[in-house]
């Protein structure tokens, strides 16, 4: 089996946030959380801990929104 992106999913204080998603996208969710947890000898993971880590695995590794953010850093800093 490849390996899976998402590593061990971590402890941290979360914000609430309430969002709908597809039938379709739930069920990849659930089977990704399943992947996962036999990947990491765990339980499987449920959909809602799996979002952020996929939504900052996507941002970490998005290089527009790096560069942009970057620029805009850039443009707010004084001289």
């Amino acid at each position: 089996m490849s390996k899976l992106k998402l590593g061990p999913i971590e402890d941290d204080k979360p914000v609430k946030l309430t969002i709908e998603v597809s039938g379709s996208l739930h069920r990849d969710l659930l089977a990704y959380g399943e992947a996962l947890g036999r990947e990491t000898g765990q339980p499987p993971v449920e959909p809602a801990r799996l979002i952020v880590p996929m939504i900052s695995r996507f941002m970490a590794t998005d290089r527009g929104f790096s560069k942009a953010r970057r620029s805009t850093k850039s443009s707010t800093q004084p001289p």
